[in-house]
């Protein structure tokens, strides 16, 4: 058995003993993504690929598949194309922290080039429906509002939820964990990966249309809960 293989089973051993809890983590995410990922880190590590590297590579996938459906109309292959891209840069998201923890190479640097790529990838997916829309499918102009408030929207969660972990870690405590299995179920609407994967279906705009706008109804309420619960919860710190 070759040294490189005989690493990625180790690593990918490592890796599936210290998993983080799944913990009020989405189902998809939770099941899919996450083991996904122990895969791609294992390989990466095993490879001496660093952890920038597979950050980096999130980046250009994302990158890649949100420029598939703003050059090509809705097609069945090119919405599948984009879908997939989607998924496998969020798959790479969730790879580069495993892989630095692996190699033992955790940085304020890595850390930051890792946040720095989530926040131009979360308002870049909505905007590109907005592009999309106008280049593609113009009788659609509503949903390209829709896009505009999901950015937003999204922009103002993912920041609500850096900010608050790291207020709760500089007042010395730990942010809280919801429990069980029926938790991860019901947030998967609020889950990336299904968002991502929600992007198969530009195929047939109305159907994408429909799908994507109810996701972002509920992730509006979601958001609007979850930035109140933070709220409250630094106040009483």
């Amino acid at each position: 058995m070759s040294e490189e293989r005989l690493g990625f089973r180790t690593y990918l051993a490592d890796l599936t003993r210290a998993q983080k809890s799944g913990a009020g983590v989405p189902a998809y995410t939770r099941w899919v993504n996450r083991r996904l990922a122990r895969g791609v880190a294992a390989s990466a590590a095993a490879l001496g690929l660093s952890a920038n590297a597979v950050t980096i590579a999130s980046a250009g996938l994302s990158a890649i598949g949100l420029g598939v459906m703003i050059a090509v109309g809705p097609t069945w292959w090119s919405a599948l194309l984009t879908g997939v891209l989607l998924a496998a840069g969020y798959v790479f998201d969730s790879a580069d922290g495993q892989v630095s923890r692996l190699t033992g190479t955790s940085s304020p640097a890595g850390e930051w080039l890792d946040h720095v790529v989530d926040a131009i990838r979360t308002p870049a997916i909505h905007l590109t429906v907005v592009v999309a829309v106008v280049l593609h499918q113009p009788h659609l102009a509503w949903l390209a509002v829709v896009a505009m408030l999901f950015a937003v929207m999204s922009v103002g969660q993912f920041m609500s939820q850096i900010l608050a972990e790291q207020l709760v870690r500089n007042a010395g405590g730990e942010a809280a964990e919801a429990n069980g299995m029926r938790k991860s179920v019901m947030l998967l609407p609020t889950d990336t990966g299904v968002l991502c994967w929600s992007f198969a279906l530009w195929c047939v705009p109305p159907v994408f249309a429909g799908v994507y706008t109810a996701l972002f109804a509920v992730n509006f309420v979601h958001t609007a809960v979850s930035m109140r619960r933070k709220y409250r919860k630094l106040r009483e710190r």
